[in-house]
């Protein structure tokens, strides 16, 4: 008996779109099309809306990159292994010791699960760079919300630079929970941008404890900048995704590794 595939939503294809345009450098609509399970016409409008958002540039039968980068903006990123990122969530959280605290959450797509996911507690106080981040905390009125200033990053919605490098400075966190774009034994913890990668750099300074949150595509992989060597990380929290060497590897590096099923009754 076949089976019907199931079709896409708009904002899974977006999201998928981008993916494989920052992996192979081009799409190609007669491809996607059957992959998506929707027409050349649907496809085509997805395009142009990413167009329009200055996100990649039509060309006849397809797209190319935009620019230099393949960094993905988080709208974009949040779709892409969603119970996996929530699990990670309910797993960090489950860290968080009782009595006051103080937690530092830089951008990504996995921190931003987290602060949605943050238990409205009076004596937690969150210090943040990441405006969306800011955004959401702002309405839980029970919890001390920090935002460092700095120059704002349109690809992560970061603040980042000297100014926020200062405030950072003045702070002393308890725990990070950390975004990346690659996490590898060798190569440390690293994101796309040299700015943003530094300004990081200077939140996991001031923080007794650092948690690595990566879905296991991260894993084993490593991009432009570095933030961290992997000696700075005290835990990496991702999913069975993840491949068992790259675990292993950091494992070996004196690293604590948890790993969670995505969707497990424990997790939803």
């Amino acid at each position: 008996m076949s089976t019907r595939k199931r079709r896409t939503t708009r904002a899974e294809r977006l999201s998928e779109l981008l993916r494989v345009l920052a992996d192979t450098g081009e799409l190609q609509v007669g491809e996607l099309s059957a992959r998506f399970g929707v027409s050349s016409a649907t496809l085509r409008r997805d395009l142009a809306k990413l167009e329009e958002q200055r996100l990649l540039t039509r060309t006849h039968g397809g797209a190319r990159p935009r620019g230099r980068t393949n960094e993905v903006p988080p709208p974009y990123r949040e779709n892409r292994s969603r119970d996996a990122k929530r699990a990670i969530v309910r797993a960090a959280i489950r860290t968080l010791p009782s009595g006051p605290h103080v937690i530092a959450l830089t951008g990504g797509s996995t921190t931003s699960e987290l602060a949605r996911e943050l238990p409205g507690r009076a004596d937690l106080t969150v210090v943040t760079n990441a405006l969306n981040i800011a955004m959401d905390l702002a309405l839980h009125p029970r919890l001390k919300l920090v935002v460092v200033g700095g120059v704002a990053r349109p690809q992560s919605y970061e603040l980042v630079g000297p100014w926020a490098e200062h405030v950072l400075a003045s702070i002393s966190v308890g725990t990070a929970f950390v975004g990346v774009d690659g996490i590898e034994a060798t190569a440390g913890i690293t994101t796309h941008d040299e700015n943003e990668a530094r300004t990081n750099r200077a939140m996991l300074g001031r923080a007794r404890r650092v948690v690595v949150l990566a879905d296991g595509s991260k894993l084993g992989r490593s991009t432009l900048a570095r933030m961290g060597e992997i000696q700075d990380v005290h835990e990496v929290i991702t999913d069975s995704s993840a491949d068992p060497g790259a675990l292993a590897a950091i494992r070996r590096a004196g690293v604590r590794v948890t790993v969670v099923e995505a969707g497990s009754p424990e997790d939803r």
